[in-house]
């Protein structure tokens, strides 16, 4: 197990930030860890230093950092330039390049239906993912079902907006949660 990995089992709730704004909140919070879901090209090096500035751990989201192209070369812009602890994407490819690159890498999936469910194992084997972000995260059973079937360790994340959420997905075997809810953030 990586060491940071040790980061994520002692911190239950994620910031996910989206603006600058709750980029601010994160990081008066004690929420080691930040996921970036905003910011291009241009910004994602600052943004990413002032997250380690602030002592906490920047994974950066490649499908929604603008002028990022969907190809392996950015992870290693992520990593060369930005130096961010890990990336976040729903591409298979780009996961398994960040992996190849030492980087913490989060495959994010989108479960809305059986297929997605049944297609989830082909994806952590094609890129070997160290977390698997389920969204949306207010699904306990399938949580449950997930952690199950796999050793790889599951972050919820997704219309998470009160403890009683948080709670539920803990509950059922997901190691921590992402959420852009700043109220959470602040009691964790």
């Amino acid at each position: 197990m990586k060491p940071e990995m040790e980061t994520f089992e002692a911190n239950p709730i994620i910031a996910a930030v989206k603006d600058e704004q709750q980029l601010e909140t994160a990081l008066r919070t004690d929420c080691d860890i930040v996921f970036l879901l905003f910011g291009s090209v241009c910004s994602i090096c600052s943004l990413v230093e002032r997250v380690k500035a602030a002592g906490k751990m920047a994974f950066v989201h490649l499908d929604l950092t603008q002028g990022l192209a969907a190809r392996e070369v950015s992870a290693d812009f992520v990593r060369d330039y930005a130096h961010a602890d890990g990336v976040i994407s729903t591409r298979p490819q780009l996961v398994r390049r960040a992996r190849d690159l030492g980087l913490m890498t989060v495959l994010r999936v989108f479960l809305v239906d059986s297929i997605s469910l049944d297609s989830l194992r082909r994806e952590i084997d094609a890129c070997g993912p160290d977390l698997i972000e389920l969204m949306p995260g207010l699904m306990p059973k399938v949580i449950r079902r997930v952690c199950a079937s796999t050793s790889v360790p599951v972050i919820t994340g997704g219309l998470i907006s009160d403890k009683e959420d948080v709670m539920a997905a803990l509950s059922a075997g997901a190691m921590c949660v992402s959420t852009t809810c700043e109220a959470l953030w602040m009691d964790p």
